[in-house]
């Protein structure tokens, strides 16, 4: 989502070496981006503002870009060298 809604400026990276910690949480149509303990994003999932800024996205090409709310998970490099650990996906109630 980060290139369709600014993050905040209150975002903090750690170091190259260091890991980051990511939390996304989705309640009912909310999603919040959280990033080392820093709400960086947050949207109405389905709304008519994200819609707008699909169409005028580069995503607007991919028809199925965020039509489900259920499914997979994309995990995205950039071209660059990454790593992944500890990815937890649950239904909190």
């Amino acid at each position: 989502m980060y290139a369709l809604i600014p993050c905040s400026a209150e975002k903090k990276l750690k170091p190259v070496g260091e890991w980051n910690e990511a939390k996304l949480l989705m309640k009912n149509n909310h999603v919040e981006h959280w990033l080392n303990g820093v709400k960086v994003v947050e949207y109405e999932w389905g709304s008519d503002d994200i819609k707008k800024l699909i169409a005028a996205s580069k995503f607007a090409k991919m028809p199925k870009f965020m039509t489900n709310a259920k499914g997979r998970i994309d995990l995205q490099d950039h071209g660059d060298e990454v790593s992944f650990r500890n990815i937890k996906i649950r239904v909190l109630k």
